[in-house]
């Protein structure tokens, strides 16, 4: 083998190296932030290449070491200089080993993130739809405990429904008493109840609403409404309001 031929090869070797020396920046991986798919991709990409013009310039070496072994040159420079590069190639491998299993790490890390991610969301949502129930429950809580029935009509009427029963000779009419038909009333909010036209000049109010709480008006035509003055006394004893009207 020729000197020049020699040489040529060694050049080379030293070209490639030092393309990677120059490039090696290519390979940083940043510790403090997260890796997009595309850096990761170009960090692969890199790594494989390097790796390959590593391994092409390794086997060039030992070529040209084998050929040195049995040729009549005799030069310790080469050999050294064989022997260097040589060894920076295996670091520069080394190197590359090491920042692959750090990219490894840090694709573990960010799947780890990421499940953790996705189970606080997960929790974040449970945690919404148990507060929302609790509120749905609060609510329908509130809007049963605020609900309030009333309803008025004559006492032919308010007797059919079975809203009013007795009144015979020897019995006292009384209200709300068995199974009456619920359907006959209105239902409301009494907390947005303040009155009710009753479209007639008289009436009586049959069920316990303690006094002062309410009271009958007569408009101009001599109709009365009943006016809730105080609706939580009005409905302390009572959700259930009966008027008879004439």
């Amino acid at each position: 083998m020729e000197v020049n031929d020699i040489l040529s090869i060694l050049n080379t070797v030293e070209e490639d190296i030092q393309s990677i020396r120059l490039s090696e920046d290519l390979l940083t991986i940043q510790q403090d932030s997260e890796l997009s798919e595309s850096r990761k991709d170009n960090l692969k990409k890199n790594m494989n290449l390097f790796n390959e013009t590593l391994k092409k310039n390794r086997l060039k070496l030992v070529e040209l070491q084998e050929k040195l072994n049995v040729s009549s040159i005799n030069s310790s420079s080469l050999q050294k200089t064989i022997e260097r590069l040589t060894k920076e190639m295996n670091e520069k491998s080394e190197y590359i080993v090491m920042l692959n299993n750090e990219l490894d790490k840090k694709e573990v890390h960010i799947e780890a993130l990421t499940s953790q991610i996705e189970e606080l969301h997960t929790g974040m949502k449970n945690l919404e739809e148990i507060n929302q129930s609790h509120v749905d429950q609060i609510n329908e809580q509130e809007e049963e405990l605020n609900t309030v029935y009333y309803c008025f009509g004559t006492r032919k009427e308010l007797k059919e429904q079975n809203i009013l029963t007795g009144g015979g000779m020897f019995s006292k009419t009384k209200a709300l008493q068995g199974d009456f038909g619920r359907d006959y009333f209105m239902a409301t909010d009494k907390r947005a109840l303040s009155f009710i036209p009753l479209f007639s000049s008289k009436a009586t109010i049959l069920t316990n609403h303690p006094a002062g709480s309410y009271r009958l008006v007569k408009d101009s035509d001599r109709h009365l409404t009943l006016e809730i003055s105080n609706p939580a006394a009005f409905w302390s004893s009572s959700h259930y309001l009966v008027i008879e009207v004439k």
